[in-house]
């Protein structure tokens, strides 16, 4: 029949009504929306994966060291281990909730392990006196300059810190590259978008050429045009992949986290037997910096009577384990790297099925034969020109520019954790899924928990998805602020180079 009737494709003769060319309008949308949440799937599947690896060895890692302690600490400290157990409980606790994201200052959480367990431990060497409340503050205040426990508690927070900052944050790195994607494949194609999608997959169909494929560059224009706002995150996702690399080099390098994490147990332990190797003298200048306590009504029992024989505490390594999880995530972030910009690519190529570039007899948007055009750059601000697909290169989409946001955020994240600075991870469910997995605390809480020493660095503070699957808001109030100092240290830095 003759064709006036269409709307989209060619007005010549056809075997379609305008019936016909709505309901292949609405299915060529559906079918490509799937198409691009099939290809975004693959991409969550493989950093999902990767995530759960290292989450699964990091946790594993902390409960081995856990449950080494709790082996081998009741014969080797007797009531010292016994009467002090929730404090060594707690540290683990904390280091948990830390790696998790909760908010948490690690050298602060550290620096009270310590202070708890020397003041338990003070008490139960000393048990022939009453130190009261006030006693035990002198006796940390002093405590710095007689390092009761030797050098372990300056060396473990050192290394400690690195390896849990850089650790957690190599873990949300692939969250948030997920969820970027996942949020980003969601985007609805625009009218312009669907009546070229059309165009390109079933107005063939129209024209009595169901078998003619469409022609490759033809495939490549449209495909760029309606994806020419997420090509606009190839280049903050790449700076993401390639700074995951770079701390996956770090934690199986100098923040090796198999060494660190593995032997908290081993440190704690040194550093006990270094309190009671040296009980007398740091008693001795304790008294004489706090003066003698009173002597206790309630007798005395030795605590070095209920100590029993030595065990021989050891980390088992998993370094080769730790070294293939890394081999296998560079691999995969490396062949990540270009996913924005190769995804027209392959869409053209696995799904509509295209034709050769040189092609002559394939479907160029009005009969078979050869495509003349030429195909466009990548990313909106290439599209002024597209011959296939009407582009408002003024109108960014701006859920993908929130998402643009978030890698940046992240990537500014890891690059801290690669020089071992920490920054804070704020739950971002209370701004949009309103659930979440029990690791947040009320901002009077967790504010609380942050160091009190001026001497501690305030870490910087920046939203994430939950690990639960929620994931960011890209208008979350807490990310806007992040957002804004990172712009404000890109103006500064400018304006230095300028002034010079």
């Amino acid at each position: 029949i003759s064709g006036e009737h269409l709307r989209i494709c060619p007005q010549g003769y056809t075997c379609c009504t305008s019936e016909m060319e709505e309901n292949f309008a609405n299915k060529s949308r559906s079918e490509f929306e799937a198409m691009m949440k099939e290809a975004g799937r693959s991409v969550q599947t493989t950093l999902t994966a990767q995530h759960r690896s290292f989450d699964s060895y990091f946790q594993d890692l902390l409960n081995k060291s856990e449950k080494a302690l709790y082996d081998a600490f009741p014969s080797m400290y007797g009531e010292l281990y016994t009467q002090n157990m929730k404090v060594f409980k707690d540290l683990y606790s904390e280091l948990r909730r830390y790696y998790r994201g909760s908010n948490i200052n690690l050298e602060e959480a550290l620096n009270e392990f310590w202070t708890r367990l020397l003041e338990r431990l003070f008490k139960l060497m000393n048990p022939q006196y009453h130190i009261t409340d006030e006693y035990l503050d002198c006796m940390v205040k002093h405590a710095e300059q007689h390092k009761p426990f030797g050098e372990v508690p300056r060396d473990l927070k050192v290394k400690a810190t690195r390896a849990f900052i850089a650790a957690r944050s190599y873990a949300q790195g692939f969250l948030v590259g997920s969820d970027v994607v996942k949020k980003v494949s969601q985007v609805s194609l625009s009218h312009e978008c669907t009546r070229a999608i059309m165009k390109l997959m079933y107005c063939p169909h129209c024209r009595g050429m169901s078998s003619v494929k469409p022609c490759n560059n033809y495939c490549l224009n449209v495909v760029k045009g309606c994806l020419a706002n997420q090509a606009d995150l190839n280049t903050e996702w790449k700076y993401l992949m390639d700074s995951l690399v770079v701390v996956a080099d770090r934690i199986d390098g100098p923040y090796n986290v198999d060494t660190v994490i593995g032997s908290i147990h081993m440190r704690i332990a040194e550093a006990i037997s270094n309190l009671q190797e040296n009980k007398d003298s740091i008693t001795a200048k304790v008294f004489q910096g706090c003066g003698n306590p009173k002597i206790s009504t309630k007798g005395s029992s030795s605590e070095d009577k209920k100590r029993r024989g030595k065990v021989a505490l050891e980390a088992k390594s998993s370094a080769q384990a730790l070294e293939m999880l890394v081999l296998d995530a560079k691999g995969n972030l490396t062949a990540l790297k270009t996913y924005w910009i190769t995804l027209p690519g392959s869409l053209c190529s696995k799904k509509v099925m295209a034709s050769s570039a040189a092609d002559d007899k394939c479907w160029n948007g009005m009969t078979k034969g050869s495509y003349l055009p030429e195909v466009m750059g990548d990313g909106l601000a290439n599209q002024i020109n597209n011959p296939e697909v009407e582009v408002d290169i003024t109108k960014p989409d701006m859920t993908i520019r929130q998402q643009i946001m978030q890698l940046k955020i992240m990537t500014n994240r890891l690059g801290n954790a690669n020089i071992g600075n920490d920054v804070d991870f704020q739950d971002a469910s209370d701004d949009m899924s309103g659930s979440g997995s029990g690791d947040s605390c009320p901002d009077d809480v967790c504010g609380k928990r942050l160091s009190k020493s001026p001497s501690t660095r305030q870490p910087e503070t920046h939203a994430i998805p939950k690990q639960s699957g929620h994931g960011i808001s890209g208008a979350s109030s807490r990310s806007l602020p992040s957002a804004f100092l990172l712009l404000l240290s890109v103006a500064s830095i400018a304006a230095q180079h300028l002034w010079r």
